[in-house]
């Protein structure tokens, strides 16, 4: 069953910040939230203000975070997070502000519960536990994130008074890696490792510890990161990459943490923001890039550059690893309406780049998500959206490990559990004996193409400091023949991506916070 999030009247108690005045009962009440006076009372009253809390987790915003990076690309110019690839944006930057808003809007909702909570009238102290172990682990969510994109924050652990607010200032990065480690360590002591099926859905004790094994390995604290990541217990990879995220395979023993989704009463537009433009008239809004597809190896677990290979570019995406095609639409694949996927220029088909700004400017599409399902209403989705699953534990504590020079057989079997271990994926295993550089750059491949298009790889080529290498230049796409059967490569027209090193590896606080508060000091070159 799924969990679903209240987010009638107790959703607004929340967003509104909790204004409602002290009256007496008996006063009139305000009909679009809900007083103190009679709220935090019962077990059901935490109930729903833990389930509220669970709305300020990402979901498909998370697409818009690779489409930064060298692997997807915004595929309209204009708009706003185009300026992010191109390097032209500054502090005033709408998608830079929304993501530092959205983060402390979630970061505030933690703080006035774990402020309230012990006001429930309850001997079941062990739920009311729960319930701070579950806020407290949404809350490190929101700083890891924003730690990863502006480095510095402010640190605010209660809710405060608008004139507190305007005196704040930013906390050094470290201490925000530290209060993550503790709240996360301390959650997991809270949290149950499993849930009955009506709670499916809800932050295990594996969750804190895999959000832990993330925090440390974006902050460089590598033996930390294999500590925590040899805690997460219980889960499993899922048999089939292809079914992943599709509906069959919600909350299965991969999933450690999603948002959680229902037609109708809760639902998201992923399809019709993701899909070609052929699926009704579906938007193409992030799409993904040349690099990305060049990655997968193939069949035979070889890089295409691989003389040896036997990679036909006539025919780019046959003898592939499979996640190529599990994960982006390519010619001659069977759309959800049953037509095929024709995105050459010169095809004259709805997906053909150049037909329309909408249809995809690279020729290909994001697959992940795009289910059958919801073909009838793209706008109608009811697909779970995985924020955090057992390979990326598993490549975390890889990577960890190489990077602490710890070369074991652990590395080489988190690695080569990932390439081979499901029944729709059977990449060669990785060699043994390779060096410490070699494992580098295999894991780093590894995380591109097993996690690609879940909000991860933006922080990756930060901390790998990579950026500055692979995103500059056009954004390209499809190789197909010409009608001389000469290979042509799509390139993004008049689109050129910028990274500036001295300045682009973290996000400028938005002006919208220094224009309030003069004591949140920018970050370097902006």
């Amino acid at each position: 069953m799924k969990l679903i999030y209240n987010i009638s009247l107790l959703g607004l108690l929340i967003l509104t910040g909790f204004s409602a005045c002290r009256k007496g009962l008996l006063d009139p009440q305000p009909s679009d939230r809900v007083s103190e006076n009679i709220f935090w009372n019962t077990e059901n009253d935490a109930l729903l203000a833990t389930n509220a809390l669970y709305t300020d987790l990402d979901s498909v915003n998370v697409f818009t975070w690779d489409a930064l990076t060298d692997i997807a690309h915004t595929n309209q110019n204009f708009d706003t997070q185009a300026f992010i690839e191109l390097g032209s944006y500054d502090i005033s930057n709408a998608k830079i502000y929304n993501e530092w808003s959205g983060a402390y809007k979630g970061i505030r909702a933690a703080n006035y519960f774990l402020e309230n909570i012990d006001k429930v009238n309850t001997a079941n102290t062990a739920l009311i536990n729960r319930f701070k172990g579950e806020a407290k682990v949404l809350r490190a969510y929101q700083y890891i994130k924003l730690a990863g994109f502006f480095g510095d924050v402010p640190l605010v652990t209660k809710t405060l008074s608008i004139a507190e607010a305007k005196l704040i200032t930013r906390t050094p990065v470290g201490e925000i890696w530290d209060f993550v480690d503790k709240e996360l360590s301390d959650a997991s002591a809270l949290l149950p490792a499993t849930y009955g099926a009506a709670d499916k859905g809800r932050i295990t004790s594996g969750a804190a510890w895999a959000l832990k094994s993330r925090a440390d390995l974006w902050a460089g604290r590598y033996q930390l990161a294999v500590d925590a990541a040899s805690k997460v217990t219980g889960y499993t990879l899922y048999t089939s990459y292809q079914n992943l995220f599709k509906y069959v395979a919600e909350n299965n023993p991969e999933v450690i943490l999603n948002k959680e989704f229902l037609k109708d009463t809760y639902r998201n537009g992923i399809f019709a923001l993701l899909a070609p433009y052929s699926q009704k008239n579906s938007q193409s809004y992030y799409v993904p890039a040349k690099p990305l597809v060049d990655a997968y190896e193939t069949a035979a677990g070889k890089s295409i550059s691989d003389a040896a290979s036997g990679f036909d570019p006539y025919h780019p995406y046959d003898n592939r690893d499979p996640r190529l095609r599990f994960s982006v639409f390519v010619d001659g694949d069977v759309l959800p309406s049953g037509t095929v996927f024709k995105p050459a220029p010169t095809s004259g088909s709805a997906d053909a780049v150049g037909s329309t700004y909408i249809a995809s400017t690279t020729g290909y599409n994001i697959k992940k998500y795009i289910n059958t399902e919801d073909y009838a209403n793209p706008a109608n989705s009811g697909i779970n959206i995985i924020l955090l699953r057992y390979a990326e534990v598993l490549l975390t504590k890889a990577e960890a490990k190489i990077e602490l020079n710890q070369l074991d057989a652990e590395v080489y079997t988190a690695i080569n559990t990932v390439r081979n271990s499901r029944a729709d994926v059977k990449l060669p295993s990785i060699p043994a004996g390779l060096s410490q550089d070699q494992l580098r750059q295999i894991v780093r491949h590894e995380r591109t193409v097993e996690l690609a298009f879940e909000g991860l790889h933006l922080f990756d080529i930060r901390r790998w400091k990579t950026a500055e290498t692979v995103m500059t230049g056009p954004v390209y796409g499809i190789t197909y023949p010409d009608a001389s059967n000469k290979l042509v490569t799509v390139q993004v027209v008049s689109f050129n991506r910028v990274f500036n090193k001295s300045r682009d590896y973290l996000w400028p606080v938005p002006q919208k916070e220094t224009d309030q508060n003069s004591n949140l000091k920018q970050n370097p070159n902006w």
